[in-house]
């Protein structure tokens, strides 16, 4: 077995855990608005489904308002054998879940281990397929291949955040955007690990050690089998009264059509339809100046959101963010 062959394309987004107390509001939000089967196991804890695996998103009870653990599929044990090698070779804790927490997360067995900005890592191979009929208002959801979707996080520390990423899973440079909202400047880096466009958002403010978000993760995104599918879970999310952090736009580098909703947490969660899925013998990385061609304007945002958006900014001053050096090696500088 060779640790350092590469396990590009052998990796996908398989699951997300968040940890909530709000689990009316959760329920009413994945069900009602965005249109996913969910199934209730408890008072505490909850989950929803895109597909035929039994778990794509595990909300469990606890303080956080926030993504706690990213579950990734790997094709095979040798891909898996490969990962673990990875980071024991470097000294970090690896740890088995329990059957108890496999069989939550919809898996038969998995490993878990350090992640950047808190978020821990998890991997497995073999998902657990539900017999049960899919019930929800959505027509369906893209994943297979290109995995669940996609996780965009917010850092002080963008370098080190890709050099973990390719260090564990050989995530590559899919390309950059440069955007300016209110007079800040942000550099997003946007990584694959396999065919879809990113599975990995990394968002800094150039310049500036600040990181305006409270949460983990910015947002989440999962991907629509239609165009429809995105109108009507807008329209759902609007009538339900829950907040609507973009309007529907397509972006510049992805091509994905998509809004951008609040979930009950705070973070937000995107829906999208038909990004573009990337050609492995023809793909360069360049530069878009702005995230969207069209749209995402933003909804009902005031000069006081801003304002606290830029105090909490200036709180992450005095936190410094987690990252997982031994698996960062020393950050990997823009190309």
């Amino acid at each position: 077995m060779n640790a350092t062959a590469s396990v590009f394309g052998a990796v996908h987004l398989g699951y997300v855990v968040i940890e909530t107390n709000r689990f009316a509001d959760w329920r009413r939000f994945g069900t009602e608005a965005i249109g996913m089967h969910r199934d209730d196991l408890d008072s505490g804890l909850t989950r929803f489904r895109l597909d035929d695996q039994e778990c794509r998103f595990l909300l469990r009870r606890g303080p956080a308002e926030d993504v706690v653990a990213t579950g990734w599929h790997l094709d095979d044990h040798t891909t898996f054998e490969q990962i673990e090698a990875r980071i024991r070779a470097r000294g970090v804790p690896v740890v088995e879940g329990t059957a108890e927490e496999a069989a939550l997360r919809g898996v038969e067995r998995l490993l878990r281990f350090p992640g950047p900005k808190g978020i821990t890592q998890e991997i497995y191979t073999t998902p657990v397929k539900s017999a049960e009929p899919l019930r929800m208002l959505a027509s369906g959801f893209v994943t297979g291949d290109s995995g669940m979707g996609h996780i965009a996080i917010t850092s002080t520390k963008p370098a080190q955040l890709r050099g973990y990423f390719t260090t564990v899973f050989d995530a590559r440079l899919t390309d950059y955007i440069d955007e300016t909202i209110s007079g800040v400047k942000l550099k997003i880096r946007f990584l694959r690990v396999d065919e879809r466009h990113h599975s990995i958002a990394v968002a800094a403010v150039r310049g500036l050690p600040i990181d305006p978000v409270r949460t983990r993760v910015q947002h989440l995104n999962i991907q629509a089998a239609t165009l429809d599918d995105v109108a009507r879970s807008y329209q759902r999310v609007h009538e339900l009264g829950f907040d609507m952090a973009l309007s529907v736009g397509q972006h510049t580098n992805d091509k994905e059509l998509s809004y951008y909703a609040r979930t009950p947490s705070g973070f937000e969660w995107e829906v999208g339809w038909n990004p573009v899925v990337i050609d492995e013998t023809t793909w360069q990385p360049t530069t878009h100046q702005g995230i969207s061609i069209w749209g995402h304007t933003r909804v009902g945002q005031t000069i006081v959101d801003k304002l606290d958006q830029f105090r909490l900014g200036a709180r992450s001053l005095a936190r410094p963010e987690v990252t997982v050096p031994a698996l960062s090696g020393a950050g990997i500088p823009d190309d």
